[in-house]
């Protein structure tokens, strides 16, 4: 699975991803940082990205848009950091790995 991580999640989540096996990215690695959200779910949609942040207008510009994708995982916690929320996440990309690439999901 391919994964975009949003600008307000670290980089530090890029190699705990990548070392679990995922092929991440973080925005400010290919894109602007100041680009808007429909510019990284344009970016994530064409490329096949599923988009990952903490951002809560992603799954809102899904839902308004009725694009079927790209699918989004919503960290929502106060707590943002891999080291310690990075179990918590693996394990339900893992759980939804046959669903998200293709699209028509927000996972929260």
């Amino acid at each position: 699975m391919r994964i975009v991580i949003d600008m307000n999640l670290p980089p530090d989540w890029e190699s705990v991803l990548e070392k679990r096996g995922f092929d991440a990215v973080h925005w400010s690695a290919v894109g602007d940082q100041d680009a808007p959200d429909r510019t990284i779910m344009r970016w994530a949609r064409q490329r096949e990205y599923v988009v990952f942040t903490h951002d809560l207008d992603f799954s809102a510009l899904l839902a308004s848009t009725q694009a079927a994708t790209p699918s989004v995982v919503q960290l929502r916690t106060d707590d943002i950091l891999p080291s310690d929320r990075s179990n918590l996440v693996v394990r339900a990309l893992r759980q939804f790995e046959g669903e998200l690439p293709g699209g028509r999901h927000s996972l929260h």
